[in-house]
């Protein structure tokens, strides 16, 4: 990655807008940023870093204000920088956040939001490439291959964070080693493989807890027997136990299963005689029984006969029940047809005085029908036959009276559409000038309405970049409420982890103090001291006990103290990470005042609806101008068809009114007295139906008058024959159905008695009754329930026992099972026992634990590997600023008092063949050894990256402490860098170093700003 140029506006100190050329300077491969202290040479870098990533390194980023103070309040900070890395050429153009002036915001301000732009140079052209924050920053960590972190480490070298990784404790290079080099891969191992062990523990565990179970349902089963433990093996020898109490259970089970079969013999014995003595008893009552129902049946025989014979009298009636009933029904016919005539001789009678069609016949009533049976009516057929003739007469015209209602409603019809028709051509007149005056308001106010829907679009857009802004300050609140979280864990966990190393040395310190008594208890007499090597141990220290649990607190102490610091390790990278968020936020607008933010949303939001109701309305004014024209046309036309109409319907109307007259005048001798020729023909249809049934009553009234007379002739003549004298004696025999019925069933009830009382005597039960009362047998119930009480007794004696050897057959049975599922389980529970020791140690191992005597973890092992290339490569530079002198050197002896080892550094030097830890180099030696280290590790986190070319590199400050020669060897040394192509900037004030190096980009310092310069020479401005 090479940069070309950089342009700074607004941004940091610099109030204007700056411009460095990059390959001005890279013609000589070397220069200088220098400038007096303050003036802004960190400022230039953190433009490159703030160009690249949207934000500057470390702390700085806290400060949030990148933009500049000096200048114009009007002015965008803005830095872009063209660089090139993969053989393509990009230009990135970033603007932080910022406040606008503006007369609308509030206070006078408008947040502007943060915004970006990528370019990429192909064929002599610039072409767009993203302007979206994020997608920018995911294509130009694609391009360098580095995040910020690593950029900042191998591109900005800064010395004072590289002096202090040299005299680093073993766990603070970790932390740096592992941002750098991404080892959180190997960390995931470690836990895995502790996840594992302690899966495989747990499974250990549970197979145990199933084993004791197991003897615990055995011992519960065996419990309920009773047995006699007194030569039981130990419960602790499970196997041995389960097989000693499988033997006793079945020892008892023999024994319960004995005692059960004799309960059952004698309760079978007392069964046997219950039953006997039941059946004695059952025959006896049934003896009992039989007898009384024989006197029962004895004492109604006299009643049965007197039932069979009014059955036979019953009998004889029932022959002629049906010709009775013959007769009955011919009488209440006549007597039905009697009473229709004389209703039909009162209905004729009222119907002559109110019709007038039967008031205007000839007709002479009589004064009832037994007055001339042969003629109900003098004269009536023949009225009869004249009403009908009339009638269909009067029907044949209701045609004509039809058509003449028909001719009413066309000239009502008509009187009425010539009405409206009327009406009509009013209203056209108004609506036609109602139409135009519409017309004419809505043209006037068109134009403004098309301007106000023009700036929709605009409106739109506004309120979608106040939406914008709105999310990103919530975002930012919810962001900053998340690292203050982060922050309380962060302190908190600072505490846990500075309270557990307080008591790790405090124990350490008491085990130390200790040490000399730990040694003296293990002295035998006689036996070589560890220390010395005598056999004699005149004086023995003294000291208090306790030694080695003092050592297990110490190592559990120490054990606590680590994970504490693991923990507040991971809680420091999650607060750098929310501060990140915090910041990124901000830089894009999110510290904007929410209330301010809404509101300006809001105002957007309203602003937008009101352009989008006025677009709306334009085109709802359009259409209804549109239709307005439509309506005009269509009114003028219908006013056009409604007098042409109007005209018509007045000749219609006279022509109807002339047929209508002359068909009234045609039926009114028809009609009569009535309104219509309907109301004649119903008043002709009633006269006639009355008379009519007066009539046909007097025929009806005739025939059953005649079959009434035959069906009591039929009954004269059949009552001798049945054995009666008259109708009403036969009449008396006669029962009803229910009565006969009853009698029927009393009588067969009886005869079905007398039956069985004969079949239980010829019974086996009731005959062996009789012998046993001939031989003296009497009922004793108390001897009965004696017998039933022992029997039940033997029973339930017969069911315990049984129920205790079925107990102990189950029990057995269980045992069997338990302990065959127990020798299985402890066979399969050795695999996995050994597999957890397995990976329990390797864990152990991983994690720098157990026999891992340098407590080394995975993840440390990996960084001293890288560690070590790191060494190799610093030391190719050291070699040459120290005259030869020093070498960096990883080493991974043992630490001391037991810390992790791996990550250590030494310096060898050459000179004297000694070496010694990098804290003992005086200050020129240490800026050497850290510019080399810093060199060498940006060498190797450039191989890590992929192979990334870095073609520009700055070294920042730390050369006022070397002295003339060693300035000389360093020079040379950065001299080297150049090869290739390289070029190197140094950061420094150093008044040497301007002599030396003539390219110099110099920062100079104002009161309204800073402003850049390059002197190459020729001392052109920038």
């Amino acid at each position: 990655m090479r940069i070309h140029r950089l342009q700074i506006s607004g941004f940091g100190p610099f109030a204007g807008t700056e411009e460095i050329d990059f390959d001005r300077l890279s013609a000589h491969g070397l220069f200088l940023l220098n400038g007096p202290t303050g003036a802004g040479k960190t400022s230039v870098l953190d433009a490159v870093c703030f160009a690249l990533y949207g934000s500057v390194p470390g702390a700085r980023q806290d400060g949030k204000r990148l933009r500049s103070d000096h200048a114009d309040p009007a002015q965008e900070p803005a830095v872009t920088c063209e660089f090139s890395a993969q053989g393509r050429r990009f230009e990135v153009t970033r603007s932080p956040a910022w406040d606008k002036p503006s007369a609308r915001g509030k206070n006078g301000f408008t947040t502007q939001q943060a915004k970006t732009l990528l370019r990429e140079r192909v064929g002599g052209t610039w072409t767009d490439k993203s302007a979206r924050n994020d997608e920018a920053g995911a294509e130009i960590l694609a391009l360098l291959g580095m995040d910020r972190e690593q950029f900042t480490r191998v591109v900005m070298l800064p010395q004072g964070d590289f002096a202090a990784f040299l005299r680093s404790k073993a766990t603070d290079r970790l932390e740096l080693l592992q941002k750098l080099f991404g080892t959180e891969r190997f960390e995931s191992v470690e836990q895995e493989l502790s996840r594992q062990a302690q899966a495989a523990k747990e499974e250990v565990s549970h197979l145990a807890g199933r084993l004791e179970l197991l003897a615990a349902q055995a011992e519960a089963e065996a419990a309920r027997l009773s047995l006699d433990g007194s030569s039981a093996p130990s419960p602790e020898n499970a196997t041995a136990r389960l097989g000693w109490l499988e033997e006793a259970v079945a020892a008892r089970g023999e024994e319960l299963t004995a005692q059960a079969g004799r309960a059952e013999a004698a309760s079978t014995e007392c069964r046997n005689a219950v039953e006997a003595e039941t059946l004695r008893a059952d025959r006896r009552r049934k003896l009992d029984s039989a007898a009384a129902r024989k006197l029962a049946v004895e004492q109604g025989a006299q009643l049965l006969d007197d039932h069979l014979l009014r059955l036979a009298r019953h009998r004889k009636a029932e022959v002629l029940q049906g010709q009775l009933r013959n007769v009955d029904a011919s009488a209440a016919k006549a007597r039905s047809a009697a009473t229709a005539v004389e209703s039909a001789f009162t209905l004729l009678s009222l119907a002559a005085g109110e019709d007038p069609e039967l008031a205007e016949l000839e007709l002479h009533l009589a004064a009832g029908p037994a007055a001339d049976a042969a003629s109900p009516a003098a004269g009536a057929a023949t009225e009869l036959g004249r009403l009908r003739s009339l009638l269909a007469v009067v029907e044949a015209r209701l045609p004509d009276e039809d058509r003449l209602q028909a001719l009413r409603k066309r000239h009502s019809s008509l009187l009425r559409k010539h009405g409206e028709l009327a009406a009509d051509l009013e209203r056209a007149g108004k609506r036609a000038k109602e139409l135009t005056d519409e017309r004419s308001r809505l043209q006037d106010g068109l134009q403004n309405l098309e301007h106000h829907a023009a700036t929709a679009a605009l409106r739109r857009k506004e309120a979608a970049a106040a939406e914008e802004l709105l999310d990103v300050v919530r975002r930012y609140g919810s962001a900053v409420a998340a690292r203050d979280l982060v922050k309380v864990r962060h302190d908190e966990c600072r505490d846990r982890q500075l309270e557990a190393k307080r008591r790790w040395l405090d124990l350490r310190e008491q085990r130390l103090a200790n040490a000399a008594a730990e040694l003296a208890a293990k002295l035998v007499h006689g036996e070589q001291c560890p220390v010395c090597g005598s056999p004699d141990h005149p004086a023995p220290a003294a000291g208090s006990s306790g030694g080695p649990e003092l050592a297990q607190e110490e190592e559990e102490a120490r054990l606590v103290h680590e994970a504490a610091e693991a923990a507040f390790a991971l809680v420091a990278r999650e607060l750098g990470e929310a501060s990140q968020l915090v910041a990124v936020l901000a830089g894009q607008g999110g510290d904007t005042a929410e209330d301010e933010a809404l509101s300006a949303a809001e105002g957007a939001r309203r602003a937008a609806a009101d352009a989008d109701g006025a677009v709306k309305e334009l085109e709802a004014v359009r259409l209804r101008l549109g239709k307005l024209e439509t309506a005009a046309a269509a009114a003028l036309e219908s006013r056009t068809g409604t007098e042409g109409e109007l005209a018509r319907t007045a000749a219609s109307l006279a022509d109807v009114s002339e047929q209508s007259s002359a068909l009234d005048q045609a039926l009114a001798g028809l009609r009569g007295t009535h309104r219509s020729l309907a109301h004649r023909l119903r008043a002709l249809e009633t006269a006639v139906t009355v008379l009519n049934k007066a009539v046909e009553a007097q025929a009806h009234l005739d025939r059953m008058e005649a079959q009434a007379a035959e069906a009591l002739d039929q009954l004269e003549l059949a009552l001798p024959a049945a054995g009666f004298t008259s109708a009403g004696e036969a009449r008396e025999q006669l029962l009803d159905a229910d009565e006969a019925a009853s009698l029927e069933a009393r009588v067969r009830a009886a005869q079905d008695e007398e039956a069985r009382v004969a079949e239980l005597f010829a019974s086996e039960d009731v005959l062996l009754a009789l012998e046993e009362k001939s031989a003296g047998y009497e009922l004793d119930q108390v001897r009965l329930d004696a017998l039933r009480e022992t029997a039940a007794e033997a029973l339930q004696d017969a069911r315990d026992a049984d129920l205790a050897a079925g107990l102990a057959a189950r029990c057995l049975a269980s045992l069997r099972g338990i302990r065959a599922e127990y020798e299985d389980l402890a066979g399969s529970a050795r695999q996995p026992a050994e597999r957890a020791r397995m990976l329990g140690g390797l864990a152990d191992a991983a994690a720098g634990r157990g026999e891992n005597n340098y407590r080394m973890s995975l993840n440390s092992y990996v960084l001293a590997a890288r560690l070590e290339q790191v060494a190799v490569a610093a030391s190719e530079r050291l070699v040459a600023m120290s005259d030869g002198r020093y070498l960096l050197q990883h080493t991974d002896a043992k630490a001391a008092r037991g810390a992790k080892s791996g990550l250590g550094l030494e310096v060898v030097d050459q000179w004297t063949g000694f070496r010694r830890d990098t804290s003992t180099l005086s200050g020129g030696e240490s800026f050497m050894a850290s510019l080399s280290l810093a060199l060498g590790l940006a060498d190797v986190v450039q191989q890590e990256a992929g192979g990334v070319e870095i073609e520009t590199l700055f070294v920042d400050e730390g050369f006022g402490s070397l002295d003339e020669q060693s300035l000389e060897q360093v020079m040379d040394a950065l001299e080297g860098l150049r090869d290739g192509g390289r070029v190197v900037g140094l950061v420094s004030h150093v008044a040497e170093m301007k002599q030396r190096i003539s390219a110099q980009l110099q920062v100079l310092k104002g009161r309204n700003g800073s402003t850049l310069r390059i002197s190459d020479g020729a001392d052109a401005p920038v």
